[in-house]
């Protein structure tokens, strides 16, 4: 018995779980002390030990929160974006993804390319056009206006491609063709399928980059009524003075549908990584 116990035990292993669980812990715990803050008098941000247990502040302090700004107003709004604007994220990065990885057409690299190239712009250089351009439509002050730039996606449409020439293989769409199958309903019945492990991991990285943007939107959104929950928590913020309990409440509350997106759709998100590694 104690042969095999030696057997098992592994020193290797072993320190790769310790490491990863002090690197958990170390992730964590800027949101543990968040939520700490949050249950706390303003005081105990620059207390000295650090504050490090909760306290009993939590429900006044996210009070002081909805009596200053339209909290679940701007939730509805920053869920209602994000949700429109993942889907069609989707959508268009699967579409153009199918197009890049399975047909020939001209132009297609050079298209492709200027696609990828407009990653290493900073969005900076475009402000001034583009808000120009959606006031001249008259989106300002709307979702509209704060979501229509985040719908072509280049790393959207760089991850489908990828993943769908890696598994859709082609045999299986010229049986389908065979079978008389148009384009589109290749891509509905047989892509989308096979994609879905990607489509999770391309949606919480759309999901969480529309929900934390704060410079467009703070930009186009000037009526408190279509504020978003970043611009809404912007607006907690004195010139003279600074409540962190009830800023750091804010910023807690704003970020659990985060995390329940996350463990929602953890299990896809960690196959389609383990589907990529493995091809």
């Amino acid at each position: 018995m104690s042969q095999q116990r030696k057997k098992r035990f592994n020193p290797g292993t072993f320190l790769i779980y310790t490491v990863l669980s002090i690197a958990s812990l170390l992730s964590l715990f800027p949101f543990y002390w968040m939520f700490v803050m949050a249950t706390r008098p303003s005081a105990a941000y620059n207390s000295i030990p650090p504050t490090i247990l909760p306290g009993g502040m939590l429900v006044e302090n996210f009070q002081k929160v909805l009596d200053t700004i339209p909290f679940f107003n701007a939730m509805w709004n920053t869920i209602l974006l994000c949700t429109v604007v993942t889907a069609l994220v989707l959508i268009i990065s699967s579409l153009a993804g199918f197009a890049f990885a399975k047909f020939e057409f001209p132009g297609k690299n050079f298209l492709f390319i200027s696609i990828l190239l407009t990653m290493v712009i900073p969005p900076q250089l475009g402000l001034i056009p583009q808000y120009y351009l959606i006031s001249q439509l008259g989106w300002l002050d709307t979702l509209l206006g704060a979501g229509v730039l985040f719908l072509l996606n280049p790393l959207g449409i760089f991850l489908m491609r990828q993943y769908i020439t890696q598994s859709v293989p082609d045999e299986l769409m010229e049986a389908a063709k065979l079978d008389g199958c148009s384009n589109f309903r290749i891509y509905w019945s047989i892509v989308l399928p096979i994609v879905k492990p990607a489509f999770a991991t391309l949606g919480i990285i759309v999901f969480t980059l529309v929900w934390g943007e704060f410079l467009w939107q703070f930009t186009v959104l000037r009526e408190p009524s279509s504020y978003t929950l970043q611009v809404a928590l912007a607006s907690l913020n004195n010139a003279f003075r600074v409540d962190f309990g009830m800023l750091l409440s804010g910023v807690f509350w704003a970020t659990v549908p985060l995390i329940v997106i996350f463990l929602f759709f953890n299990k896809w998100f960690i196959s389609s990584i383990t589907e990529g590694s493995i091809k």
